[in-house]
């Protein structure tokens, strides 16, 4: 099929029911040197863009596009059901904007900006309910509010989420809630109601599949406004829920505690990404352990849909020799050795160490990584720069005193990891509302009685 190539002009289709791709062209027209860019590819056939009607969704291109020149380049494509563009080359933010396309590059690599107003979910509906699907509607405004910003180069992060676990962490949200008997109850009644989720603070939206998970725990249905990911600007409609009032009651403060944490620990991720690719840095911005016991599933996804890295998730997914495992192994060499016989082919070991000498020992013993561990940043730069000249392929990870101020004097050519505990304990939340509204009344963020 033929492409169609522009600049920076307004995105414009063929014929909306055709299959033609339109392609987008990352900077001018190719030249007469034949240089060729990468290329954003659609398929208008699931675009509404001209009054067209979408019918099914774009599936995602895993092949690599051949350019003029010759070379193969990923695709960059953009998935309706989830409302979520990819950038296959970095792990840099594709951002979603409700202004005309512009291109822009970055020393993080590729970003691609487009109209978020021309991507409708099927039939052009809006305030559909279906899982991953977010709609459109005439009441949303298209100002920035609206404006998204990807996470994870990796399509349908809700994915990652069993069914079966987020049922089980809702239910068991709501049964610490209201463990007995809910008088309150009796207060609102059973009568069929709808209120609107508002977001009221700045930062990154995280959570929507959790929400929905427990709202369908009480027999309420939500339809989303807003993708996984976008940035917010307050004051923000978020979303819809809908259900027998004292469902939706009963689901609302423990659907809002979840947002407001796991939103909160993905705006703090999106912020410290975001300064780390500020300074040129291509390596990786990673969570720890330090999650809040019980809700480790929530905070490490609310990491990676802020674009940072979860790190390993549990004691199963990384063999992380730390500094008490050395002290009651007798030593680094004796500590990586068992760890490396414990770990065998299926898991990698780090270890921890606090200077050069014990790095070697490490390298030496089999670590496949080495965590300098509270080095400043004068001295975590030399000290990598030696190990990497020795054993070229361990990689460094740096951690312990790092903060959103200082994380700039971290990054460098040898450090491969920075890992920030406060990405998860620091976060602070953001401020959501869950308000009621009479059906056919225009909703307002804050409820007024007269």
């Amino acid at each position: 099929m033929t492409g169609k190539t522009m600049a920076t002009s307004p995105l414009e289709t063929t014929n909306g029911t055709s299959g033609t791709p339109v392609s987008m062209a990352t900077s001018p027209l190719e030249t007469s040197s034949g240089t060729s860019k990468l290329l954003l590819t659609m398929a208008t056939s699931s675009l509404e863009i001209s009054g067209g009607t979408s019918r099914s969704p774009v599936t995602m291109a895993t092949s690599s596009l051949e350019t003029s020149s010759g070379t193969r380049e990923p695709l960059v494509t953009t998935a309706t059901n989830s409302l979520k563009t990819i950038n296959m080359t970095s792990g840099s933010p594709v951002i979603m904007k409700t202004s005309s396309p512009e291109i822009s590059k970055g020393t993080s690599g590729l970003l691609v900006t487009m109209p978020a107003t021309s991507l409708k979910t099927p039939m052009g509906t809006s305030g559909s309910t279906s899982p991953g699907v977010t709609t459109s509607s005439p009441n949303i405004s298209t100002n920035p509010t609206c404006n998204a910003i990807l996470s994870l180069s990796l399509p349908g992060l809700a994915h990652l989420l069993p069914p079966a676990t987020l049922a089980a962490l809702a239910d068991s949200w709501l049964r610490e809630d209201c463990p007995g008997l809910n008088y309150v109850a009796l207060v609102s009644g059973t009568a069929p109601s709808q209120a609107v989720l508002w977001a009221k603070s700045p930062g990154v939206l995280a959570g929507r599949p959790f929400f929905d998970a427990i709202f369908a725990q009480v027999n309420c249905q939500v339809s989303w406004f807003l993708p996984e990911g976008s940035k917010l600007v307050p004051v923000a409609k978020v979303a819809e829920v809908q259900g027998p009032a004292h469902c939706l009651l009963l689901g609302e403060r423990v659907a809002l505690n979840m947002l407001a944490r796991c939103s909160g620990v993905a705006s703090m991720a999106a912020a410290a990404v975001e300064i780390a690719r500020g300074t040129g840095w291509a390596g990786h911005v990673a969570g720890t352990r330090k999650t809040t016991p019980g809700f480790r599933l929530v905070e490490k996804y609310g990491l990676l849909v802020g674009g940072a890295a979860a790190h390993r998730y549990d004691l199963g997914g990384l063999v992380m020799v730390k500094d008490n495992h050395v002290m009651a192994a007798g030593g680094v060499k004796k500590a990586v050795r068992a760890a490396r016989r414990a770990a065998d082919f299926a898991l990698k070991v780090e270890v921890e160490c606090s200077s050069l000498q014990e790095a070697v020992e490490g390298a030496e013993a089999g670590a496949d990584l080495v965590l300098l561990d509270n080095f400043r940043p004068e001295e975590l730069h030399p000290t990598a720069a030696a190990l990497k000249a020795q054993f070229p392929s361990v990689s460094v990870e740096a951690s312990g005193g790092v903060t959103l101020d200082n994380l700039p004097q971290f990054c460098g050519p040898h450090i491969d990891v920075i890992s920030l505990g406060m990405l998860t304990q620091a976060a602070p939340a953001l401020d959501f509302s869950l308000k009621l509204f009479a059906e056919g009344a225009t909703p307002v963020p804050h409820t007024h009685r007269s």
